[in-house]
């Protein structure tokens, strides 16, 4: 049971990553379908959103980690990579689906 389990999360794992990589090759190499500055913003973050993602899974820690001892500096050293790659995903996620859509409706 523990290896169909853990089989079960590397193909997981495999198809998000697959769908992130391919709404990247979207971002880099067609005119996005979002207003410019989410797509500027978008083609910044993608490669450290990667290599952040990367850093946090091998290491298997917390994404965020928020602490009552922590100065306002350290909060926020913490949080914007987190706020950065989640707003990341979410437009460049947003932008692969409608230009998915738009080639669907005009074809």
């Amino acid at each position: 049971m523990y290896s169909k389990s853990k089989g079960l999360i590397l193909i997981q794992r495999m198809l998000v990553w697959a769908l992130y990589f391919f709404s990247g090759f979207i971002l880099y190499t067609n005119k996005g379908i979002l207003p410019s500055f989410f797509i500027t913003f978008s083609r910044i973050i993608y490669p450290l959103s990667i290599f952040w993602l990367q850093i946090r899974i091998k290491k298997r820690s917390k994404f965020l980690t928020i602490d009552s001892k922590m100065s306002t500096s350290e909060l926020w050293f913490n949080l914007l990579p987190v706020i950065a790659s989640l707003c990341t995903v979410i437009f460049s996620l947003t932008n692969t689906f409608l230009y998915i859509f738009e080639k669907i409706i005009n074809s």
